[in-house]
């Protein structure tokens, strides 16, 4: 199935801020999550039941990128950093839904 990439405007803002080097990294990641959207690993118990991160680390800062799948579209989410232990997820994903 080929599945076609959207990004919401959290991330373009997020994407916007970024050095060369990090948007080259997310820009590769992207690639290979149209490849292969099941590639990464799922999270559990939100609000999607499709919603899945990648990780990365961009400036020594450990991020994940989080994506959800509805078919035939890819919703890349948003940009989380870490050690913020996933709490601005919700957030994110209520602006999602509308």
């Amino acid at each position: 199935m080929r599945y076609s990439i959207v990004s919401s405007k959290d991330f373009k803002k997020q994407f916007d801020k970024l050095d060369e080097k990090s948007c080259r990294i997310i820009h590769d990641k992207i690639q290979l999550i149209k490849e292969n959207p099941f590639r990464y690993k799922k999270l559990k118990g939100r609000k999607f039941s499709n919603l899945f991160r990648v990780r990365l680390n961009l400036n020594k800062k450990e991020t994940r990128l989080i994506y959800a799948i509805l078919s035939p579209e890819i919703i890349i989410i948003c940009l989380l950093d870490r050690k913020k232990d996933y709490k601005d997820l919700k957030k994110y994903l209520s602006k999602i839904k509308k």
